[in-house]
């Protein structure tokens, strides 16, 4: 049951509303070159209002942040636990990451290497208790399928998921790749794991 009165309720309300705001302005232009002033007037409310319910830009946008991360996750979730073929669902979830790859600016994708303690605490946490959860309940459908080759062992999927994980923790590294060639490694990393999806019959050609 919900228990929020009319007055939580609106203040709730508000700050989803001032969370997208900071959304899209961040996602289009990068967090450093928005300012509290433009996301309060696309959000339509005063400076004071953001400052009272946030503290300061950076908490916006972690709260901006988190928000869309556990969103995405939603949407990852129904994608693996539905009923569509093993190969549309890799699908999916790579043009999903292709297309999140296009609208987010480049500093918004750098945030999530942020060293903040607390989106380092968040990233962990997610990491450990929803992706890997998730990925191997992914692995082994494809295993029991057909589609992921029974002869790589559990232990070369981890060591190779935990490659990727960690080239993504460094930014040194990261800094290095532009849009594209992120997007590229997203693809190697999904369809890297496939075989050719078994054949729907065994007929010989003539």
């Amino acid at each position: 049951m919900d228990n929020m009165d009319g007055f939580q309720r609106r203040r709730e309300k508000k700050k989803e509303i001032i969370r997208q705001a900071a959304f899209e302005l961040f996602s289009t232009f990068g967090i450093q070159k928005v300012t509290i002033a433009e996301i309060a007037k696309k959000a339509n409310v005063s400076q004071v209002t953001i400052y009272n319910h946030f503290g300061s830009k950076d908490e916006l946008f972690k709260a901006v942040l988190f928000e869309f991360a556990n969103n995405k996750w939603k949407d990852f979730e129904e994608i693996v636990e539905s009923n569509l073929p093993f190969p549309e669902k890799i699908e999916k979830i790579v043009f999903n990451k292709r297309e999140l790859g296009k609208m987010l600016n480049q500093d918004f994708i750098n945030a999530f290497l942020s060293k903040d303690p607390e989106i380092q605490g968040f990233i962990e946490e997610y990491y450990n208790n929803r992706t890997i959860p998730m990925m191997k309940k992914i692995i082994e459908q494809g295993k029991e399928l057909g589609y992921i080759n029974h002869d790589l062992s559990t232990d070369a999927i981890w060591f190779y998921i935990g490659l990727f994980k960690e080239t993504l923790n460094r930014p040194e590294i990261y800094a290095k790749l532009d849009k594209t060639a992120l997007l590229d490694i997203t693809n190697l990393f999904f369809y890297g794991l496939l075989e050719k999806p078994p054949m729907k019959n065994n007929k010989k050609k003539t």
